[in-house]
């Protein structure tokens, strides 16, 4: 569901490409099962499952983006194991929540005069350039400490501990992003990293795809109107 915005001063410059926040990685919770065959199966086989309702929903005649939105972040914050996430939309002034999954109340409150992005934090980063951002722990990073008012939301209202943001992007151009948290020091695998590519992939195949047929209703409208 769209929410307010706020428009976003650029980053001065852009920056090289990071897969974490401040700190490596630690592979703890979930990450030990990789390795375990029958773990591996099972997981291959929800990913397929979840990958081909997507396709599904992506295939369908053109409607209503805000329920792919929902569809593609729901099954990735399943597979993914996350607590709660969002995913954006950005127009090249504005970030607006698309859609939203299990987010706390007040963190959900806090979101309805819309987003604020300042230097430092997660959104600001991808627009500086970043197509990834892992952060192992949201609390003990260089934005939390600084004091920026986003990650003190997140953390202080969400509960958010590790986090995991990916830019979607079309042409080079920023589009939005899909970021999930969840509420314990527990970084995601790399399986799991590139599953949220895979689906904010997908994402950016569904905005595309609205935006050709709309494209091509428009062209139809003026066409008759000659």
């Amino acid at each position: 569901m769209a929410k307010g915005s706020k428009s976003v001063p650029r980053p001065p410059a852009k920056r090289k490409t990071s897969t974490t926040g401040n700190r490596a990685p630690r592979r703890v919770g979930s990450n030990k099962l990789e390795g375990n065959p029958r773990h591996e199966l099972i997981g291959a086989r929800r990913q397929l499952a979840a990958t081909g309702e997507v396709l599904q929903i992506i295939n369908a005649p053109p409607g209503d983006l805000a329920s792919v939105f929902e569809a593609v972040l729901g099954r990735a914050m399943r597979l993914c194991e996350g607590a709660f996430g969002f995913l954006t939309t950005y127009d090249g002034d504005r970030f607006k929540i698309a859609a939203e999954h299990g987010v706390p109340p007040a963190l959900a409150a806090y979101f309805e005069t819309g987003i604020e992005v300042r230097p430092g934090d997660g959104h600001w980063r991808l627009l500086a350039g970043e197509d990834l951002i892992h952060d192992p722990d949201q609390k003990n990073d260089n934005a939390y400490q600084a004091g920026n008012p986003l990650r003190r939301a997140v953390v202080d209202l969400g509960g958010a501990r590790s986090a995991l943001a990916v830019a979607l992007r079309k042409d080079r151009i920023l589009r939005g992003a899909m970021t999930i948290y969840r509420k314990q020091v527990q970084p995601f695998s790399v399986s799991q990293v590139a599953l949220l590519q895979h689906f904010a992939a997908q994402a950016v195949i569904a905005v595309e795809n609205v935006r050709l047929f709309e494209q091509a209703r428009s062209a139809q409208r003026n066409s008759h109107c000659r």
